[in-house]
């Protein structure tokens, strides 16, 4: 079979790439498909193979920092189609981009409209540049594209039906409540404790965020006034195991010093689950309700195997007082399913063990298969009482209040 020309190749795998998101459920509108059959995403990263540049999943990275971290990319299709859809958008809408690279403004450009207005704001004038010379080339003219602190958002386009962040958020800073219209959506990408969703929050007529969706994504962090640097701490000795909190550190770590010099204790909890079974909300509940939660991260060259999680560069880990603990799975000879258990060390490892193992209990009988949490997102200076949830989180600019439904 003769090669295809570049033109006819690209709209093939173009083509190719929406069936797959259509039949994943990641497309779900009309107008979000026909919007990425249209936009030639390619020509964004002209140095990338055209197969990279239509790969469903994957990022395509365009910059990178001095330790080889990705500092701007154009996300994969199916990141893309997922947060379009979240948006909700509709001719004449008036959108707000945060982290810029192309071809999302030009989706967003084609579910707006001519009625509509597009803005993209990036705070490094390379991606920015990316966007101006890509959307020029594809006809996109209409969008405007700018080089500023997107903490800030673009007051002099607000307000905005719709305001879509394309950057890992740590916070959601005012700018974004205040110069999005009342009833509009903002997807975002937000961290909570170590864990990233992209949430559709509505504005409420009180100012207050509500989230409508959330899914499981993975996003290059935001730079500028909104970077926030999670707090890390080597435990002494050799192990090589680093915590990471992302959150505010709850207790003082060097009262970890010498834990895991102490024998390890293991506990099973008889929650088994499926090889292919989402478990997406128990990394969440873990996360969001058990006390002194973080990620756990092990050199591999320094691993002894005392310390075994599942995986050495994640682990769910909850910190309690001198004693640590974290989640690991053993999986069934058929390989078609595991048990949850914990490790945990230190002076009361069985009691550390034995809360964590309850936490993952209490989520198989009330939670798993169920929905994802409740989550609204108040201002900073909201009291206590006016805030209804299981468990507030507190950021800089936020009170994060988490409920969680029990599952039918």
């Amino acid at each position: 079979m003769a090669e295809l020309p570049d033109d006819d190749r690209a709209t093939e795998l173009r083509s190719r790439v929406v069936d797959q998101l259509k039949e994943g459920g990641w497309i779900t509108s009309p107008a979000v498909e026909a919007a990425l059959r249209k936009v030639p995403r390619h020509l964004a990263v002209p140095e990338a193979p055209l197969e990279d540049a239509y790969s469903a999943y994957n990022a395509v990275v365009t910059q990178e920092d001095a330790e080889g971290i990705p500092t701007s990319s154009v996300s994969a299709p199916q990141i893309q189609a997922m947060q379009l859809e979240q948006a909700g958008l509709k001719p004449g809408d008036h959108v707000l981009e945060i982290g810029t690279n192309g071809p999302n403004a030009a989706y967003l450009a084609e579910l707006t409209g001519t009625t509509g207005q597009v803005t993209t704001v990036d705070v490094d004038p390379a991606p920015a540049a990316r966007a101006r010379r890509f959307l020029a080339e594809t006809g996109y003219t209409d969008v405007n594209v700018v080089v500023a602190d997107g903490e800030y958002g673009v007051p002099d386009r607000a307000p905005y039906d719709a305001i879509v962040v394309t950057v890992g958020a740590w916070d959601i800073p005012p700018a974004w409540t205040d110069q999005l219209k009342e009833g509009g959506r903002l997807v975002v990408p937000l961290r909570i404790n170590g864990l990233t969703r992209t949430y559709a929050f509505v504005k409420q007529d009180d100012g207050v965020l509500t989230a409508a969706s959330a899914h499981v994504c993975g996003f290059v962090a935001m730079r500028g006034e909104g970077a926030h640097n999670a707090q890390q701490f080597a435990l002494p000795g050799d192990a090589g195991v680093t915590l990471r909190f992302d959150d505010g550190v709850p207790v003082d770590p060097q009262l970890l010093t010498g834990a895991l010099e102490t024998p390890r204790i293991e506990a099973w909890t008889s929650v088994t689950v499926a090889s292919n079974e989402p478990i997406g909300t128990l990394q969440m509940y873990v996360a969001t309700m058990v006390p002194g939660y973080c990620n756990m991260f092990i050199d591999k060259d320094l691993a002894t195997g005392q310390i075994g999680p599942t995986h050495l560069n994640f682990s769910l880990v909850a910190v309690d007082g001198a004693n640590l603990a974290y989640v690991v799975v053993r999986r069934s000879e058929d390989r078609k399913s595991a048990e949850f258990g914990v490790h945990a060390f230190g002076p009361d490892g069985e009691g550390a063990a034995q809360r964590l193992a309850d936490a993952i209990r209490t989520w198989g009988k009330d939670h798993r298969g169920g929905p994802d949490p409740l989550i609204g997102l108040y201002p900073a200076d909201t009291a206590d009482d006016r805030i209804t949830g299981d468990r507030i989180i507190d950021k800089r600019h936020r009170r994060i209040s988490i409920s969680w439904p029990v599952a039918p």
